[in-house]
């Protein structure tokens, strides 16, 4: 499989996720981005990416959650980013 493929699935595992987190949480970072606007993705994002770093500087020993993995938070992080266009896109 090439690299563009390759991204076309990972794209379409992001809707997936995002279909199935705003099946259960609902729209709830739209309506932040609406009441706070972009500080509220900032602050998502921010989070996605400090917990990024604290899973790159440490060991799998070190951790405590053992169910988080770089890996998926990068997805995460993916997700918030294209939410954060999407809620911009609807300002216009």
């Amino acid at each position: 499989m090439n690299r563009v493929q390759r991204h076309r699935e990972i794209c379409e595992n992001l809707n997936k996720i995002y279909e199935q987190k705003n099946s259960d949480y609902g729209n709830s970072f739209g309506e932040t981005f609406e009441k706070l606007g972009i500080i509220s993705a900032v602050t998502r994002i921010s989070d996605k990416y400090n917990r990024i770093c604290s899973l790159a500087t440490k060991s799998a020993e070190e951790r405590k959650v053992k169910d988080e993995s770089i890996r998926d938070t990068l997805l995460d992080l993916a997700n918030y980013c294209m939410m954060t266009v999407i809620e911009m896109d609807n300002e216009k």
